[in-house]
């Protein structure tokens, strides 16, 4: 079958060509279009649920919260595991999957479970899940800084602004806030003045928690036209909340102003962002499963840029942390190591064989197997990262060998036999012989390690997850090369092994 594919290739040069070519065009545009990240993923399919209740202790939350959770989410189909963490007022339970199972697959089974475990829950308990991304998914840190503005102004900016803008963002899975203080309206009740007017302090935090409200009613018809009757209530200030009603004593209201004051407070918190030795605000642009890193955090710097002409005069909205340039360096130091290993390659042909147009046999199937697996890594959904790119880079000198020894058999033969190279068929015919010759082994020895990777193909869990990419592009570029030595460098020869080629004939 070897030796008919060669035969073939070299009587249809033409058409071998233009499907390279072709081919070398579709894998630059998957090359373009593939994700691109500086690490792989290693994280584990999971959907994290996340659970509050107040003021409660861990063995409360782990057993009212975290056990009916557990018990009912790891019958889901496809859960390989479940591992939960009870902690004061929090629960965290994480659902992890089997690997080929669809994470928003995965998603939906869960959450069509909780819809149904919710009824054993405390009342007013609500699970929610966590963000569809992966553990590598925080892309970018930013913070804003000011000199005028405190921590809780700096808080409510980022809350109720800067956020829900970068949220909207195509491939923004979560904006998480880090640091500062969330705003609060503080009622301090005086003990002395609440017994003075005989009112329980509950009677207090029901008052106040009903009266932060809009209440709907009718309309009214006048002239032909409807007015729409409600009652405003929601809180804007410090003297809405004073002027809240909480009792009366013979007929006279009783204010919360008259039991207490009331203030802007900060809301009590369990951690905070540190920067350069000052406490900052920030946030964490966390990237959705599947995309490109690096698209993503493009598009949120073209947000920030449209962001800032919003904020506050004394705002400034400060890079922390950005993935890119991790991105850029992986890539610009793989992208070296092939140019060098190229120009080796190069030179190594020169010396040798002592033939300049040999060279560019050699040399022209290792970009093009270079795309080819660009190609794969596209429609397999393996991104460029730097264990990706690290198997093609890998696989260059097992590359160059099929291509050197097809180039360095047909150099010998049509230089044995003395055939005239200005005779392209007693080339073409030379090429043909010397390429069937060698063929097959070179296609075996390619084969055989490939076969080679078997073992790392099977390896499961972070460690399949770290070394699939660099054994997956190796082959994908060794399967390209193999084909290629038999098909593409056999043609090339045909073209590129006429004229001077004898060191004696150059002068």
């Amino acid at each position: 079958m070897i030796n008919r594919l060669i035969e073939w290739s070299l009587n249809n040069r033409v058409i071998v060509v233009a499907f390279y070519l072709g081919l070398a065009a579709w894998g630059y545009w998957a090359l373009l279009y593939t994700p691109i990240d500086a690490i792989p993923d290693l994280s584990d399919n999971q959907v994290i649920v996340f659970t509050d209740w107040a003021g409660r202790s861990p063995q409360e939350v782990e057993d009212q919260i975290t056990y009916p959770l557990v018990t009912s989410l790891q019958g889901l189909a496809g859960v390989r595991t479940v591992r939960a963490n009870s902690a004061f007022s929090f629960s965290m339970v994480n659902v992890i999957f089997e690997d080929n199972v669809d994470l928003y697959w995965a998603r939906t089974r869960v959450l069509e479970r909780l819809n149904l475990v919710t009824k054993q829950l405390p009342e007013g308990v609500t699970p929610t899940l966590g963000p569809d991304a992966t553990g590598v998914g925080q892309i970018f840190w930013y913070t804003l800084e000011s000199d005028e503005m405190n921590l809780r102004d700096l808080r409510t900016v980022q809350d109720w602004f800067v956020r829900y803008q970068l949220n909207s963002v195509p491939g923004i899975a979560e904006v998480a806030t880090v640091g500062g203080y969330v705003q609060q309206y503080q009622v301090d009740v005086d003990p002395n003045k609440l017994r003075s007017v005989n009112l329980p302090l509950s009677v207090v935090v029901e008052a106040v928690e009903k009266s932060n409200t809009n209440v709907g009613g009718n309309v009214v018809e006048q002239a032909g036209q409807w007015s729409v009757v409600r009652g405003i209530g929601l809180v804007e200030s410090v003297a809405d909340v004073e002027n809240i009603v909480v009792g009366s004593n013979n007929g006279t209201p009783i204010y919360v102003k008259n039991i207490g004051t009331v203030k802007l407070g900060n809301a009590f918190r369990t951690g905070s962002l540190d920067k350069n030795g000052k406490e900052a605000v920030g946030g964490v642009v966390i990237a959705r499963y599947g995309v490109s890193a690096l698209e993503a955090i493009e598009a949120v710097k073209k947000k920030i840029e449209e962001i800032k002409s919003g904020l506050p005069k004394d705002v400034k909205l400060v890079s922390f942390y950005d993935r890119t340039q991790l991105i850029e360096r992986t890539a610009d130091t793989l992208r070296e190591a092939l140019i060098e290993e190229l120009i080796l390659v190069t030179l190594v042909n020169l010396i040798f064989l002592a033939h300049f147009r040999s060279v560019l046999v050699v040399t022209i199937p290792l970009p093009l197997a270079v795309l080819v697996s660009c190609l794969f890594m596209k429609y397999l959904g393996i991104t460029s990262n730097i264990m990706s790119l690290a198997g093609i880079a890998i696989a260059i000198s097992d590359l160059v060998d099929a291509g050197i020894v097809v180039v360095e058999n047909a150099y010998r033969t049509i230089e044995s036999k003395g055939i005239d190279t200005r005779d392209k068929k007693a080339v073409l015919q030379a090429v043909i012989e010397s390429t069937k010759m060698v063929g097959r082994p070179i296609f075996a020895s390619m084969v055989i390690i490939i076969l080679a990777f078997a073992p790392v193909f099977a390896l499961t869990g972070q460690e399949g997850k770290l070394f699939h990419p660099l054994a997956f592009t190796k082959s994908f570029a060794m399967i390209a090369a193999a084909l290629m030595a038999v098909t593409l460098v056999p043609v090339l020869c045909s073209f590129f092994l006429g004229g001077k080629m004898r060191p004696e004939e150059w002068n």
